[in-house]
């Protein structure tokens, strides 16, 4: 069982601050700025007012979602069929048919290809688009991580309308016991942090918790924001940062008084008909919040679908908490747990997104952190009966965009037979991240200042415009 976690996972070491600095601290650098490009001539730039991330944690196989190969052998090919798509040619997984019947409003990339092969780095490089100093290995949360792509955009684009720029649901992510990195604001410090509202299926405990209260009266509540005001007037230092305590008071009384916000909170206004059709599990409604918080124009959402990588080696049998990591058992636990609910959740928000208008100006993106082994194999874990599975493969994986631009219908890059290398057009993690602040209108160029004032590029790729229709 796990242990519990406070959200920001680790907090940084006293080493940690003396090394960076007190800014790190107080959660604020230096101004970010973008560099002069011809970035905005290129197919996709300024698409989207949203990013909404689909994190598939634990090593979503390839092989037996997006990118089945039904004529090799069957220790590559695994034990399920394929099924064409609405797109000639184009075949997905047998257990995932609504999402075939959707195909023609997304680009599957079966291109995705780095090194890094333990969790909790790779989904640190995923979420961050930047290597951890560790490669493949297993590092806590620390102070000096890179920050999350999120609490990029938070540094370099914040938007005025909301005291915070990114939002996580269903988090925070687990790989596999302990919080991973690469989740928070890392060396732009605890301001920077995405919002992280955790499981939403029965409902949101920050909803609850910013209701002011019925017997406060709404003079004494501006008295008490004034108050906090004049304290962070009184302890800023001489470079004008506030302190931290006093920075998230004021970011909570700033949510209270953002109805727009506040109001996506609740997921129980949405209709019983739109909550079913998500699925009333934690990651179907994790995706309905997601769709909510774009719906009231949060520029960044990312939603952990999976919230823990490999759940079920301590929850065996309970679907909520399986995660992607099939080392063993692949074939019983995506058929029975993992691929109907995915089917289930993320075609539901796709559909709905469509329906709303809301998909022309929100890039989706489905990913995790790598992919499965081309080979099948046994290996026995602690949990489960032993039967087959795939290892950890990051040479080679699928990821899912749509929106904003992005042509529909279409693959991207492609696999050898196996699935094991790319044979056209890969992609890294980097590239991924870029593309994903090209589509919001942010050249791959930007910098922001680090704790030193040097200036750091925002992301290591670049975008990958070919995908824009």
């Amino acid at each position: 069982m796990t242990r519990s976690h406070t959200r920001a996972g680790r907090p940084p070491t006293r080493r940690d601050w003396l090394r960076l600095g007190i800014p790190a601290v107080l959660g604020a650098v230096g101004t970010g700025r973008a560099a002069p490009v011809g970035a905005a001539t290129l197919p996709g730039f300024g698409r989207a007012k949203s990013v909404l991330v689909v994190f598939a944690s634990g090593g979503q196989s390839q092989l037996d979602t997006w990118d089945p190969k039904p004529d090799a052998p069957e220790e590559i090919r695994g034990a399920f069929g394929s099924t064409a798509t609405r797109v000639p040619g184009v075949r997905v997984c047998e257990h995932l048919p609504r999402l075939a019947k959707l195909a023609d409003r997304f680009t599957v990339v079966r291109s995705m290809s780095h090194d890094d092969l333990d969790h909790g780095s790779a989904c640190y490089l995923a979420l961050t688009g930047q290597f951890h100093p560790r490669k493949s290995s297993n590092p806590p949360p620390r102070g000096t991580d890179a920050p999350a792509l999120g609490a990029v955009l938070h540094r370099v684009r914040p938007d005025r309308r909301f005291p915070h720029t990114a939002f996580h649901v269903n988090g925070p992510l687990l790989a596999p016991q302990e919080v991973g990195p690469g989740q928070y604001g890392g060396v732009l410090g605890r301001g920077y942090d995405p919002l992280d509202l955790g499981n939403v299926a029965d409902g949101t405990a920050l909803l609850y918790g910013m209701t002011p209260p019925a017997d406060v009266p709404a003079a004494r509540l501006a008295a008490r924001r004034d108050l906090v005001g004049r304290l962070e007037a009184a302890t800023r230092t001489a470079d004008r940062f506030p302190t931290t305590q006093v920075a998230l008071a004021g970011r909570a009384h700033a949510l209270m008084n953002t109805p727009r916000v506040r109001d996506a909170f609740d997921i129980e206004r949405e209709p019983a008909a739109v909550r079913d059709r998500y699925g009333r599990f934690r990651a179907g409604q994790a995706c309905l919040m997601g769709r909510r918080l774009v719906e009231a124009g949060v520029p960044w959402v990312t939603v952990f679908f999976n919230h823990n990588i490999r759940g079920q080696d301590f929850h065996l049998g309970e679907t909520d908490h399986y995660g992607w990591d099939t080392h063993n058992d692949i074939f019983e636990d995506m058929k029975g747990h993992l691929l109907p609910r995915f089917d289930h959740g993320f075609s539901a928000l796709l559909e709905d997104l469509q329906q709303r208008g809301l998909l022309d100006e929100t890039l989706v993106v489905c990913m995790g952190e790598f992919g499965r082994a081309p080979v099948v194999a046994v290996e026995r874990l602690a949990a489960g009966r032993g039967s087959p599975g795939r290892k950890h493969w990051a040479a080679c994986y699928s990821v899912v965009l749509a929106g904003a631009g992005i042509a529909p219908g279409a693959t991207y890059g492609r696999s050898d037979k196996a699935a094991a290398y790319p044979l056209a057009d890969a992609v890294s993690p980097g590239d991924l991240a870029a593309t994903l602040f090209h589509a919001l209108g942010i050249p791959a160029d930007t910098h922001f200042d680090d704790l030193t004032a040097r200036p750091q590029r925002i992301v290591t790729g670049e975008p990958v415009t070919k995908l824009f229709g």
